[in-house]
């Protein structure tokens, strides 16, 4: 954990040059149009498929948009090609939210799918009863039904891989008859520093005791071996059984503590990182800030987004609060013309699903969010973030900028403060060297055309009941009254 490896010694490779890579894997790859692999994704696959074989735990720290997660399900799905074809769950995913795990599964179901391989949902989008039919075969299921009452199927697992979220995937584990970690061979903990904060550990222990098992986790296994970058060699064909669950841990901003790993019971821990520091921003991200006042700081946000043209953003704020006006008060502004919507807590799983999925679609050009968004989302297209509210931690700032300039291409984050947060920007994004930022302007001849449209949004918004010169607190000390008064 020291001496973390850098994956930038690896380079970019052809399908073509990849070790041992499954002719049918490949075949899928190519019908994803990926015709190579990216640094991580190399150095993943030499740990996981190589000589390495997963000899050791892998902690991951890279950047946003840098392929992590076709870099751990790679490697996984053609471990599993060569297990029993007798279907058991062997690998586990754990994300925390929702719309992640559904974007994961996917990036799994093109890859796994056409080699034969299962992969199923525990999210909680419907109830215990409905998804554990999906996962597990139950007595009374219609393939099963004419093959006795003692059929050896039943509780067979349906799946070979899970993507799971924390809470649903403990109320399985606690009550689903059938549903069983017993044969896990692999764990991946997706955007582990947000995991493996206090509010969420309830899983892990639940999840090892469960995996523990069978598994001798953590214990003996395969001696250490030092690992540098290197060309993969010979494995054999069959894959050898792991007397322990193997473990990929990952994040653009994984800490290198192990007082805060060490809950996750890691076997010789590999850290594998890009470059000396922690926080990195993608390659080919552009840096600016936009410095206005803060009481017209909606009317620069307007100018800004006019600016831009037709370019798909995402504009953060820093509470599904304000999201939620923001969002109004933009849509009040009735000669913008451009189609914006927001997505927060506010808003049910469906609905947040929906307005995803309809921007990933192009079907509306600005997107209003909370920090709901910042992780791992992949979403084709963003040009544009824009911290409409400078968030206080450069992980936050890291995980907003990175919804854009993924995979090799291009994209700007703008930051809007006022004069007296220029110097704890520059503070903030040191911790990234990325001091740099640029000074974006907006022609001061745009402000002035929008000021009227602006009052004009004011009053429509405030008509609707949307004040957004009501503090958060004042609003919050009037609903509690509000809420007392209707319930007396």
């Amino acid at each position: 954990m020291r001496h973390p490896i850098d994956v930038t010694c690896c380079k970019e490779l052809s399908l073509c040059s990849v070790p041992f890579l499954n002719r049918r894997l490949k075949s899928a790859l190519e019908n994803m149009e990926i015709s190579k692999l990216f640094p991580v994704q190399v150095a993943l696959w030499q740990e996981i498929v190589g000589v390495s074989d997963f000899e050791r735990d892998l902690c991951v720290n890279s950047p946003t948009g840098s392929g992590k997660t076709l870099a751990y399900a790679l490697p996984i799905v053609q471990k599993l090609l060569s297990a029993s074809r007798v279907k058991y769950l062997r690998a586990l995913v754990v994300v925390p939210t929702r719309d992640l795990a559904l974007q994961v599964k996917q990036v799994f179901d093109a890859i796994a799918l056409p080699l034969g391989l299962c992969v199923g949902l525990a999210v909680g989008q419907s109830s215990v009863t409905d998804e554990i039919s999906s996962l597990v075969h139950l007595p009374g299921d219609d393939e099963d039904s004419d093959l006795g009452f003692f059929s050896p199927f039943w509780f067979q697992s349906k799946v070979d891989i899970l993507v799971a979220t924390p809470g649903r995937l403990v109320e399985h584990v606690h009550m689903s008859r059938g549903f069983t970690l017993k044969h896990l061979h692999y764990l991946v903990v997706d955007e582990a520093d947000r995991l493996l904060r206090e509010d969420y550990q309830f899983w892990l222990p639940t999840v090892l005791r469960s995996a523990q098992s069978s598994n001798n986790d953590g214990g003996g296994g395969v001696p250490y071996s030092p690992w540098n970058i290197r060309t993969c060699g010979r494995v054999d064909s069959g894959s050898r059984p792991h007397s322990r669950l193997a473990k990929v841990v990952l994040s653009a901003t994984l800490t290198r503590d192990p007082g805060r790993l060490v809950q996750l019971n890691l076997h010789h821990p590999l850290f594998l990182s890009t470059g000396k520091m922690r926080y990195r921003l993608p390659e080919n991200l552009e840096s600016y800030k936009l410095i206005c006042e803060r009481k017209v700081k909606p009317l620069y946000l307007v100018a800004l987004l006019k600016s831009l043209g037709e370019e798909k953003c995402i504009v953060f704020t820093r509470s599904v609060d304000s999201t939620r006006r923001l969002c109004k008060l933009l849509n009040c502004f009735g000669d913008l013309q451009i189609d914006i919507k927001e997505y927060s807590g506010h808003q049910h799983q469906r609905v947040r699903s929906k307005t995803l999925n309809e921007f990933r679609k192009g079907q509306f050009q600005v997107l209003v969010s909370s920090d709901a968004m910042t992780r791992g989302m992949d979403v084709e297209g963003v040009r544009n973030v824009i911290n409409y509210d400078m968030p206080k931690y450069i992980k936050t700032y890291v995980h907003r900028a990175g919804r854009t300039a993924r995979a090799g291409q291009t994209g700007c984050c703008f930051t809007l403060m006022s004069n007296d947060e220029v110097g704890r920007f520059k503070k903030l994004m040191k911790k990234a060297e990325a001091s740099a930022s640029l000074e974006y302007t907006v022609p001061f001849r745009l402000i002035e055309e929008l000021h009227s449209t602006y009052q004009s949004a004011l009053s429509e918004l405030k008509e609707c009941g949307g004040n957004p010169r009501i503090s958060p607190v004042h609003r919050s000390k009037r609903k509690k009254r509000k809420t007392s008064i209707s319930r007396e």
